[in-house]
């Protein structure tokens, strides 16, 4: 994989910050930066045939509502889904997680019954249970994590009962880059016939994903973080189990016929498609994801396991710092503390130096308690970095270490 000329399609990765410095941007668990071929697509979109779609027989509303389809159509086979019919375009990995919660919680849960969410889940695969149990009499518990940072799965065989309707689990980390086993999660939760979500948030982006082969029943990404645009995600769900769930918003071309006193809804996945959805992002998701293809997922994965065997190999010279999570295989997201730095000085006095990582609790505030941290710094890459934007990146920590007085001896 030709990494510098790949990094000539992304215009932000060439800018200087901070005094004419390059641009290092290692923040890419938040967000990725998009290629122009993916920017000029928007613009495409805007200039030669923006309009509603489902809605309109003239020309412009033909191209949108066939594009459109087209993207959904692209998400399917990005991810080897049985059919376009399964996938639901949202807002985002968030708002899909709420969809499942609410669509198919409020039908489904009942008081005594059981969700199983694990310790690592962010806020977007904690709070929708929360609320939803709180509303149901649903009961949460929570899957325990081996001092390793991988999730118990022993403890996770023992939680589960003919109670457990429902486990929501990460298929990676946002903070410990820990890569869950999936197929192993969904077969023992539906040895009991629990449903299985799949937060895919951090992995769809970064390696080839089999849904078949998940098993899984519902599975959630975000197009922001695979080069897409801001304002589009995915909601992947198994068709009987979509068919089974009533609507989550009401409104626009999800409904079949409206009386005064009811109305009956489309079939999946335009029943869950309410009003004008996000028309332009939901396209360019299309082009995102004919981007990423063209390099080969199978690429990107072996580029930044590379990267991350070099990142954490370094991490090892450092006698302050701890990182956390598993030491082997693992996605490639690195969170880490400094003896007597705070995270946001390290991220402050980073940026100074151009380089972009993040600090704070991560949304995954249990986790944090869990690992008796308030917040860490973390580092997350994609596969448009490099070994010299690591290097950098070290060379910044040290300029933390030395303005802390933490140099030890087997600094790099």
């Amino acid at each position: 994989m030709d990494v510098e000329r790949i990094r000539q399609d992304f215009p932000v990765l060439s800018r200087r910050v901070q005094d004419n410095k390059p641009l290092v941007y290692l923040d890419n668990a938040a967000t990725s930066q998009k290629p122009q071929q993916v920017i000029d697509k928007i613009a495409e979109y805007y200039s030669r045939y923006n309009a509603n779609v489902h809605r309109g027989i003239h020309t412009l509303s033909e191209e949108a509502t066939d594009a459109y389809e087209l993207a959904r159509e692209k998400v399917a086979d990005f991810i080897n889904a049985e059919s376009e019919r399964n996938i639901v375009f949202t807002k985002g990995t968030t708002e899909s997680i709420n969809l499942v919660a609410n669509a198919w919680g409020r039908k489904f849960l009942e008081p005594g019954d059981e969700i199983l969410i694990s310790y690592m889940e962010h806020h977007s695969n904690i709070v929708p249970w929360h609320i939803i149990a709180r509303d149901t009499g649903a009961e949460i518990k929570g899957i325990e994590l081996t001092k390793a940072g991988h999730l118990d799965l022993g403890q996770f065989e023992s939680l589960l009962s003919d109670k457990t309707k429902i486990v929501a689990v990460t298929q990676m980390s946002n903070v410990l880059g820990t890569i869950n086993p999936i197929r192993k999660i969904a077969d023992l939760a539906h040895e009991y016939g629990a449903r299985v979500l799949v937060d895919g948030a951090q992995g769809a982006a970064h390696s080839p994903t089999d849904i078949q082969e998940f098993d899984c029943d519902f599975y959630a990404f975000s197009g922001h973080k695979m080069c897409g645009p801001t304002g589009v995600g995915i909601l992947y769900g198994k068709y009987e189990a979509l068919e089974s769930m009533n609507p989550f918003l009401g409104g626009g071309e999800m409904i079949e016929d409206v009386y005064l006193d009811s109305s009956t809804y489309k079939e999946p996945p335009w029943k869950f498609e309410a009003g004008t959805p996000n028309i332009a992002q939901c396209i360019v998701l299309g082009y995102a994801i004919d981007y990423l293809q063209d390099i080969g997922m199978e690429k990107i994965l072996a580029h930044e396991s590379d990267l991350m065997n070099y990142t954490m190999r370094r991490m090892n010279y450092f006698e302050d710092v701890h990182v956390y999570g598993p030491l082997g295989k693992r996605g490639g997201i690195v969170s880490f503390t400094m003896d007597g730095t705070h995270p946001h000085d390290i991220a402050t006095i980073i940026d100074q130096e151009g380089v972009a990582i993040r600090a704070g609790h991560h949304c995954a505030q249990p986790l944090m308690r869990k690992l008796g941290i308030g917040s860490s710094a973390r580092i997350s890459i994609y596969f448009y970095n490099t070994t010299d934007e690591i290097d950098i990146f070290f060379q910044s920590l040290n300029k933390v270490r030395e303005i802390f007085g933490n140099v030890t001896e087997r600094a790099v």
